[in-house]
């Protein structure tokens, strides 16, 4: 494959590995180095290319030569991923999508934001909806008329069924299934294997198969909230 776009991924530990490793192999663009905040910044090299200060990455990166990618996971929500979401698109970077070709992704009425990071085996029926910075990590199922807003992160194996909708920021544990025409809430976590027959409450926690909020698990909640797991 010819490389046509230059790209920069904003992290350096196992997720912009990763991220790096996607994109070099299985998209348009080639990675050509690294960037995070200076008060992170453990090395000058990474995965054998330069690691900027994003103080300097203007000079290093410029906006109108490079995309970005901002490889964080789901740490607080996916709060530190959205401010830094923001924050990149007003210096003027472009956010590039990756879009494994092992995935099946029907383009009839489908929208996919940017900033996306969609794994090999995922399958998006048609007229599904995907906002902009949410990750789908492998082997899920996206049913036809679903949405999913912006800054979510889904894991591995979850079923989302037909007209499905799921909320800002959510996230979504290996193994769940939300039945169909179900409302998961902004900040919603739905944890490994539980299945979700009834809409659930914003910044709610639901676990194995019960649909309603166990107050047992607010310190579980609270680790979405409070976590320092940020990729940097």
């Amino acid at each position: 494959m010819n490389k046509k776009r230059r790209l920069i991924i904003y992290g350096s530990d196992d997720f912009p590995q990763l991220a790096k490793f996607y994109f070099d192999e299985d998209s348009e663009y080639e990675v050509s180095g690294f960037t995070v905040d200076e008060a992170y910044k453990k090395t000058d090299d990474f995965c054998g290319l330069p690691v900027v200060s994003s103080d300097d990455m203007e000079k290093r990166f410029p906006p109108d030569e490079y995309s970005l990618f901002i490889a964080i996971a789901y740490s607080h929500l996916n709060e530190i991923r959205e401010a830094k979401y923001f924050e990149m698109k007003k210096r003027g970077y472009s956010l590039a999508s990756y879009m494994s070709s092992k995935a099946t992704i029907w383009n009839e009425g489908n929208k996919i934001g940017d900033n996306c990071f969609i794994l090999e085996d995922n399958t998006i029926q048609p007229y599904a909806t995907i906002g902009n910075d949410t990750i789908l990590w492998s082997g899920n199922h996206i049913g036809h008329h679903a949405t999913i807003g912006d800054h979510v992160f889904i894991s591995s194996h979850v079923v989302l069924s037909g007209r499905a909708s799921v909320g800002n920021n959510a996230f979504i544990g290996v193994n769940a299934t939300i039945n169909d025409h179900i409302n998961v809430a902004a900040k919603t976590v739905i944890g490994s294997g539980a299945l979700i027959t009834r809409d659930t409450e914003p910044n709610s926690l639901y676990k194995n198969d019960r649909t309603k909020r166990d107050e047992r698990d607010v310190m579980e909640l609270d680790y979405f909230h409070n976590s320092d797991m940020q990729s940097k």
